[in-house]
């Protein structure tokens, strides 16, 4: 008997062409005697398409090709099933598979995302929208705001833009912070809302994040000059600083002075002066090395 797979690809994640990425998926199933249905999205009702998909072709597995955002789509989708998510890194933010430690070969991955054992993942829910991997309020947000209005990709349109997002930064924000039964206040540039340990760009953010301990970190950086920035950049995170307090939770609420930038998981989604955070435990199955 056949086994279905239903493949989820987003044709412009990472601004690549995926025909060459759809046709060795194509080829992978048959040899492996999988039948495939493929499912581009639009953008437009992704999320009931998939679900319809699902239960037309009660598919084993569902593989993604695209970036964070997409995983998330066709989690959310899923949120009610029992299914096996595979990845095939393909966007422009692939934060979760730089934090599963893919490998870099479509081959490799193939495998991994057709064939291979899985973890149960946490989500993290913030004022009601689900993010996988990083979201943070600060001088962070700004940058995905800029960045997502710039045209300098990779490695040096990032380290770029967080300069100027640094000298364009509003005056630092003053946080209240209620978790594990205490509250707290803290005069911050940014916080991070971590279910894992690293940034898309491999730079780690939160050295002690696990994706499935059924918390969350919250990694508040009180200052952010260059020098930090610097070490942040370059794998160095200086953990034992005065300037960076970790709280580890699996429920808090934030409170800012004034409205302060927001994203989640690379998806700008305004200013805030209030999230109500919580864990989902072990929310989806991905498949993994």
């Amino acid at each position: 008997m056949k086994k279905n797979i239903l493949f989820v690809v987003n044709p412009i994640s990472g601004d690549l062409d995926k025909s060459d990425l759809i046709a060795d998926v194509q080829e992978f199933a048959t040899t492996h005697h999988f039948d495939l249905e493929v499912y581009e999205t639009t953008g437009k009702n992704d999320q009931k398409k998939v679900q319809a998909l699902y239960n037309q072709y009660q598919p084993e597995r569902i593989v993604v090709a695209g970036g964070d955002g997409t995983i998330k789509m066709v989690a959310e989708a899923m949120e009610q099933f029992d299914i096996i998510i595979g990845i095939l890194p393909a966007g422009s933010a692939n934060g979760l598979s730089v934090d599963l430690n893919l490998p870099d070969t479509i081959e490799e991955n193939l495998k991994i995302a057709f064939l291979h054992h899985y973890i149960e993942m946490d989500m993290i829910c913030i004022n009601g929208k689900k993010s996988i991997h990083l979201s943070d309020i600060g001088v962070n947000a700004n940058l995905v705001k800029n960045y997502e209005e710039s045209n300098l990709r990779g490695f040096w349109g990032y380290a770029l833009q967080a300069y100027s997002a640094l000298k364009e930064s509003e005056e630092p924000f003053v946080a209240t912070i209620s978790a594990n039964n205490e509250t707290v206040e803290h005069t911050a540039r940014m916080i991070v809302i971590a279910n894992s340990q690293k940034y898309g760009t491999g730079v780690i953010i939160n050295p002690n994040g696990a994706m499935n301990d059924g918390k969350f970190e919250l990694v508040i950086l009180k200052s952010l000059d260059l020098l930090l920035i610097g070490k942040i950049i370059t794998g160095n995170m200086p953990i034992d600083s005065d300037d960076i307090v970790i709280i580890s939770t699996d429920q808090a609420t934030i409170k800012t002075d004034y409205p302060v930038n927001f994203q989640i998981d690379g998806e700008y989604c305004g200013a805030q002066t209030d999230l109500e955070i919580h864990i989902l435990h072990k929310q989806m199955k991905i498949a993994v090395a």
